[in-house]
């Protein structure tokens, strides 16, 4: 026993480790798995596990290679790796170590129909205020999908059994491939035009793969669907399966059978119904005519009805009473207009006509009088102060001063004051009261 030589744990596993770097079959694996205990390293590294039916194999995927992948990884995403295999000797496992990802055709897809039904969602295109109630009782049902198939047969033998009096009008369509889309938006559109006046429509076909069903995810029968004016009930595939028209339409079915069972009411239901209506009516006529037989049992108990005769004499009392209040107005107005005249008969200026024209004359005089007297006065007053500004003006008059035997000697239009303003042989102009002369001065005595 002492001959034994006992390993450490790490050195085994380290040596395990040698044996996978340098297997050549394990430097370049490729595998095709689906993502579980997917996490998110803070760091950027992306630790995972792949699994298939049975079996399956931790993962990781570093950050500089995680960096390059087009898509965010998550649980239940079929993805397609390559990578080499190797031990991770701390913990004695083995794993994939991920050089490249990228989305399995299925999980692809899988991501296309969650961001697509993310972005309608936003835009508001599944709001349940915009979904239009589907009619009780339709008259017309057109349904959209294949012409052959198990779906139309189970659409069309469900409403003739539910309920024969609706009619349907099939527009058939592609409802798988790549023009399916084009195709159905086509139908819905024709179905939508209001030339087959419809109160339903049902979209749909039967059941098959995500690949089989994707015309009904894509962004243009959605949009088709919502701007539709007919109610639409979408009836896509089976009970599991859930498309994006699903989403959109005025109400989901989970088969096609359920649309037309939700679309059309059975002849019991219809019968019901009626029953229920007939009851109601039945109803609401008994308590009408009992309503109103009271009412008229309570009016014949009133007691004008019973004493017509007193109505009549309480209308005769006050019409006298009307009668004799009127006659009382009718001669206290007369009396009141007699008095008036009595007294217009009895006024002065009757009897007295020509007093009114008397007084007139009178004022008109005095007015006359009292005009004169203020023309005189005022006529006066402007004499007067005409002389004062006559006499006035004469004083100022700078020639009056010739009237006492001055006068105004000039040189050159110029009045002088001054001896100084003087030489000899200056010549003068002498201004006397009446008449000039012209002067010439022989001396000048400054004295």
């Amino acid at each position: 026993m002492n001959d034994i030589k006992y390993l450490k744990i790490s050195d085994l596993n380290n040596y395990i480790k040698l044996m996978f770097d340098e297997n050549p079959y394990l430097k370049k694996v490729y595998l095709r798995g689906e993502i579980s205990n997917f996490k998110n390293h803070s760091r950027g590294h992306l630790y995972f596990t792949l699994k298939d039916e049975t079996s399956r194999i931790n993962a990781v995927m570093f950050y500089s290679q995680a960096m390059n992948i087009n898509f965010v990884p998550e649980d239940g995403i079929n993805v397609l790796v390559e990578g080499r295999i190797s031990s991770y000797p701390a913990q004695g496992s083995y794993q994939i170590y991920v050089d490249k990802m990228e989305v399995d055709g299925i999980g692809e897809l899988y991501i296309e129909f969650e961001k697509l039904k993310k972005k309608l969602a936003q835009e508001g295109l599944f709001a349940d205020d915009h979904k239009k109630p589907i009619p009780k009782i339709p008259q017309r049902i057109g349904i959209v999908t294949a012409p052959t198939g198990a779906a139309i047969k189970d659409i069309i033998s469900t409403i003739k059994r539910r309920f024969p009096l609706c009619e349907t009008i099939l527009f058939p369509s592609l409802v798988q491939g790549a023009s399916a889309a084009q195709d159905i938006v086509k139908n819905i559109q024709e179905a939508d035009s209001g030339k087959y006046d419809l109160d339903c429509l049902i979209v749909g076909r039967g059941g098959g793969s995500i690949e089989d069903l994707w015309a009904f995810n894509e962004e243009i029968v959605a949009r088709a669907i919502y701007e539709a004016r007919v109610p639409i009930i979408s009836a896509v595939g089976h009970e599991i399966d859930f498309t994006i028209a699903d989403f959109v339409a005025d109400m989901r079915a989970p088969t096609p059978t359920g649309a037309a069972e939700m679309a059309v009411p059975t002849t019991i239901e219809i019968k019901n119904v009626l029953h229920s209506f007939q009851i109601r009516l039945n109803e609401n006529i008994h308590n009408k005519l009992h309503n109103n037989t009271l009412k008229l049992q309570a009016l014949k108990n009133t007691y004008v009805l019973k004493n017509p005769l007193t109505l009549y004499e309480l209308k005769e009392q006050k019409l006298d009473t009307l009668i004799d209040s009127l006659n009382n107005y009718i001669h206290k107005s007369l009396d009141n207009y007699q008095l008036i005249l009595t007294n217009l008969k009895n006024s002065y200026i009757l009897n007295n006509p020509f007093n009114l024209i008397k007084q007139p004359q009178e004022k008109l005089e005095f007015l006359s009088k009292s005009l004169y007297n203020n023309i005189t006065n005022i006529l006066e007053k402007k004499t007067y102060l005409k002389d004062l500004l006559i006499n006035t003006l004469k004083l100022v008059n700078p020639l009056g001063i010739l009237d006492k035997g001055y006068s105004l000697v000039k040189k050159d239009n110029k009045l002088i004051k001054d001896s100084q303003d003087l030489k000899v042989n200056d010549s003068l102009n002498i201004q006397f009261l009446k008449g000039q002369v012209i002067a010439e001065v022989k001396e000048v005595n400054h004295g």
